[in-house]
């Protein structure tokens, strides 16, 4: 049977690696796929650059449109990121008659409603395996392994970089910005890292995530998005010894109101398994209401890891090419006319249980002052913690986790508290999930 030619976007390193993968699995994907898979044609930015992929047999070009155009060429791989060029050249792919495969998490989170139903009126596959938790195969779990399941929800460890930063501050005490200019030496964080510390790559993943679990449209404008880069020490520590972790956490959650999509610093028992993932290792835990919860764990960036994924998405897109477009597995794991328009709820709409830390004046009534204005707002008080002062101070910390609780609620306590005058420093608040 003819090899199924590929066209690569990009020769960075998930390009080189996915080369890489193809060559040195080449009979077994073969086996798998039903015929060979080729690079048959690669862009890149600088052609002179010394590589140490094998590039022999495979055509290198510096215009990436002009592969696109070549009826020669099966599947488009899109390996460009960003999603301003990237978007151009699949959507050009796609109405070519081309199979897309992307990595391409920033692209399918802000456009990907766009390009899916470009695909699905030219009747072509777009595959994005690579796009979250890097090797770990969950998209493919969720919108295949897990079809019999309604989705309740989802929570993944989904960044490298913050779960490095936070496993450091916590086995070390470090401060956040001494462990990030190690994260940044060792290359685990960029030069510029807002893009992992701020919780934007983790709301990209989490997008997808979302609209595969849900069958909804891509709406990364709505996910609530906030990083580690506030996140002390101290509290780490104090998490620590309530039997806690904290974790950078993308969640997603059905409710009868709508849909959460939220990424945040989260306490999470030490005893779940997903606490205890560590490094610059992803996780992702699922809910389904008739297998109940399954963990992914395994290398969420890297080469080969996302090199696996992409690959992966090669394979299925060679087994379903001649397959009757109607009958294929759908993007978002729902047939386009059955996709849900439940709403995104806003922060202030969900119920979580929270972590307060007040640094207080060591006086009599400031506990009881705190606790009333909690009751006043139905915030319920599940256990109260208060450091002893040490000789000469007359400021202490005093910890408090809450049942869960509206948000709305919990923000109008945390400002009553804050203008007592026995509270002189802004509460520090950290969601809390049992994640059962």
């Amino acid at each position: 049977m003819k090899p199924m030619q590929v066209g690569l976007l990009g020769l960075g390193t998930v390009g080189g690696g996915t080369v890489d993968v193809l060559r040195r699995n080449r009979e077994e994907i073969a086996r798998r796929a039903g015929r060979d898979i080729v690079v048959k044609v690669a862009s890149a930015r600088d052609l002179k650059k010394q590589r140490t992929t094998n590039l022999e047999g495979i055509e290198l070009i510096a215009d990436p449109a002009a592969i696109i155009a070549r009826p020669d060429i099966d599947i488009v791989v899109e390996l460009i990121g960003g999603d301003t060029i990237a978007r151009e050249l699949v959507l050009k792919a796609i109405d070519n008659g081309k199979h897309v495969v992307t990595a391409n998490k920033a692209l399918l989170a802000k456009h990907g409603t766009e390009i899916f139903l470009a695909a699905q009126k030219k009747g072509v596959m777009v595959a994005f395996e690579g796009a979250v938790a890097g090797g770990i195969p969950i998209i493919k779990a969720i919108r295949e392994g897990l079809s019999a399941n309604r989705i309740e929800w989802i929570a993944g460890i989904i960044n490298g970089t913050c779960n490095y930063i936070l496993s450091e501050m916590r086995d070390k005490g470090l401060p956040f910005d001494m462990v990030l200019a190690e994260a940044q030496r060792l290359g685990y964080a960029e030069a510029d890292p807002a893009f992992d510390i701020e919780g934007i790559d983790a709301a990209h993943k989490l997008t997808i995530l979302s609209a595969i679990a849900f069958g909804i449209p891509m709406q990364f404008d709505k996910v609530y998005t906030e990083g580690i880069a506030k996140l002390t020490a101290i509290d780490i520590k104090y998490a620590e010894g309530l039997g806690y972790r904290i974790k950078l956490l993308g969640i997603t959650r059905r409710t009868d109101k709508g849909i959460e999509l939220r990424v945040h610093p989260t306490l999470i028992p030490a005893r779940r398994l997903i606490a205890n993932v560590e490094g610059v290792m992803n996780a992702v835990l699922v809910k389904g209401d008739a297998v109940g919860a399954s963990l992914y764990y395994g290398r969420g960036a890297g080469a080969e890891a996302t090199a696996s994924a992409v690959v992966a998405d090669l394979v299925d897109v060679t087994r379903m090419a001649t397959a009757d477009p109607e009958h294929r597995v759908p993007h978002l794991a729902f047939q386009p006319d059955r996709l849900s328009d439940a709403p995104i709820l806003g922060i202030e709409q969900v119920t979580t249980a929270s972590y307060l830390r007040l640094r207080a004046y060591d006086r009599p009534g400031v506990l009881a002052d705190v606790t009333r204005i909690c009751a006043d707002n139905d915030i319920s008080i599940d256990a109260i913690f208060q450091k002893e002062a040490g000789e000469g101070e007359d400021q202490v910390d005093v910890v408090i986790l809450t049942h869960a609780a509206p948000e709305k609620n919990v923000n109008a306590a945390i400002r009553r508290i804050e203008a007592l005058p026995t509270i002189p420093s802004p509460v520090v608040r950290i969601r809390l999930e049992e994640l059962l």
